[in-house]
C-alpha cells in the first residue's frame, strides 16, 4: 500500500525520484575526476615499474662488461701467481654475481646473507650482513591470510620492514659492502701490474661506479612511494562514484542496474588495484619483475664469459674454419694467406656481387652466374 501526503502526492514515488532521479550531471562530472585519478596513479605505477626495469638492464649491462673487461684484460703472471691470479679474477666473477643477489635481496628487504642463493658467494666476506642475528623461520601463514594475500586485500599484508626493525645488530648495507671488496680488488690489480692500461682501469672504476648508480637508484624507487594523501584522496572518490552510480542507472536500466554496477565496479576496482600492485616492482608476486631470473641471467652469462680462457687473436683468425670471403670461397685462413694482397682485395670487390648474384637465384629472378671466382680461387 503507497503512502500518500497531505496533499496527495505519493511518498513512495517522491523519494525514488529524490534518490535515483539525480541529474546525470553529477555522474559525468565525478567520473571525469575518477578517470583523472586512475589514470593518474596507474601511469605513476608504471613509470615505477618501467624505470626499475630499466635499472635492471643497466646492471646486466655493467655486470657483463665489467666481468670481460676483467676476465680478457687482467694478466696472469707465470707460476704460483699466475694461479693466485686466475683464482682471483674467479673470485671478482663471483662478486659481480652476488652483486645482483645481494641487490635483490636488499630491495625485498631481506637484508642478511643465509639465503640459498647468496650465502655461498659472500659467506667469507667480512660484512654487517654477517655478523647480524639470522633471523627466525618464519611462522607457517593461517588460510586466512593467505587467502586475504591472494585477494591483494590491504590489512592482510604484512610489514615487509618488520625484518629490518627486528635486527639486534647494525645490518649494514650488503651491496655497498660487495662494492667495496670489489674496488679493494681492482685497487690490487691496479698495483701488481697485472692490469696496465689506463683505459682499462678508467673503465673498471666507471663499471663500479654503474653498479652504485643502479644500487642507489633502484633504492629511491623503493623508498619513494605515491605519497599518502594522494592514495587516499583517490580512493575515496573511486568508492564514492562506484556508491552512487546505481542511483544514476536504475532509471534508464531498471533491475539491470545491479549486474551493471557489479560489472563497472569491477572494471574501476580492477584498474586502481593494478597500479597499487606494480607500484613496486621488486616484490615477488607474479606482477612484479622477475628478479629472479634477471640474476640468474647475470649468473649465466659471467659463467659464459669465463668459462674459456682469454683468447688469442692468431687462434681464431688463422683457422681453417675461418671463411674469410664467405660466400665468394669456403677455403679457410690458409687458401687466402697464401695470395698476395692485390688478389685478396681483387677478390673482396667480387664478393658483394657474388652475394647478390645468389639473393637474386634464391629469388629465381636470375639464371645461375658464371662463377669467376669460387671453390677454384685457391
Amino acid at each position: 500500500m503507497k503512502r500518500a501526503s497531505t496533499d496527495g502526492t505519493d511518498l513512495d514515488d517522491y523519494f525514488v525520484n529524490l534518490t535515483v532521479g539525480t541529474n546525470q550531471i553529477l555522474l559525468t562530472v565525478l567520473g571525469f575526476v575518477v578517470g583523472l585519478a586512475l589514470s593518474f596513479r596507474s601511469s605513476t605505477a608504471y613509470e615505477r615499474y618501467g624505470e626499475g626495469r630499466k635499472y635492471w638492464a643497466q646492471l646486466t649491462l655493467a655486470s657483463q662488461n665489467l666481468a670481460r673487461l676483467i676476465w680478457i684484460h687482467a694478466e696472469e703472471r707465470e707460476g704460483e701467481d699466475g694461479k693466485k691470479d686466475l683464482l682471483a679474477k674467479l673470485t671478482c666473477m663471483n662478486l659481480i654475481v652476488a652483486f645482483s643477489v645481494a641487490l635483490k635481496h636488499k630491495l625485498r628487504f631481506e637484508p642478511f646473507v643465509h639465503y640459498d642463493d647468496l650465502k655461498h658467494l659472500v659467506g667469507h666476506l667480512d660484512t654487517f650482513a654477517k655478523a647480524a642475528d639470522v633471523p627466525d623461520e618464519r611462522k607457517k601463514k593461517s588460510p586466512w591470510k593467505t587467502a586475504g594475500q591472494f585477494l591483494g586485500l590491504s590489512f592482510a599484508e604484512s610489514n615487509p620492514r618488520k625484518t629490518l626493525k627486528r635486527a639486534k645488530k647494525p645490518l649494514g648495507n650488503l651491496p655497498l659492502e660487495i662494492l667495496n671488496h670489489l674496488s679493494a680488488y681492482i685497487k690490487t690489480i691496479f698495483e701488481n701490474d697485472t692490469f696496465k692500461v689506463s683505459i682499462y682501469q678508467t673503465q673498471a672504476m666507471n663499471g663500479v661506479t654503474t653498479l652504485n648508480d643502479v644500487l642507489t637508484g633502484t633504492d629511491r624507487i623503493l623508498n619513494t612511494p605515491l605519497p599518502i594523501a594522494y592514495s587516499i584522496a583517490i580512493g575515496q572518490i573511486t568508492w564514492v562514484y562506484i556508491l552512487l552510480l546505481p542511483f544514476q542507472l536504475y532509471k534508464a536500466l531498471g533491475w539491470v542496474t545491479i549486474p551493471a554496477s557489479m560489472f563497472a565496479a569491477y572494471i574501476i576496482l580492477g584498474i586502481a588495484l593494478i597500479g597499487r600492485e606494480i607500484e613496486n616492482p621488486f616484490g615477488d608476486d607474479v606482477n612484479d619483475l622477475n628478479l629472479d631470473e634477471f640474476c640468474e641471467q647475470i649468473r649465466k652469462d659471467i659463467d659464459t664469459i669465463i668459462a674459456r680462457p682469454a683468447p688469442k687473436t692468431e687462434d681464431f683468425v688463422m683457422s681453417e674454419d675461418n671463411m674469410l670471403l664467405h660466400p665468394l670461397s669456403h677455403h679457410g685462413f690458409s687458401c687466402w694467406d697464401a695470395k698476395t694482397v692485390e688478389e685478396i682485395r681483387s677478390a673482396l670487390k667480387t664478393k658483394s656481387d657474388v652475394a647478390f648474384e645468389k639473393e637474386q637465384q634464391a629469388e629465381g629472378t636470375e639464371p645461375k652466374p658464371k662463377r669467376e671466382h669460387g671453390e677454384d680461387a685457391c
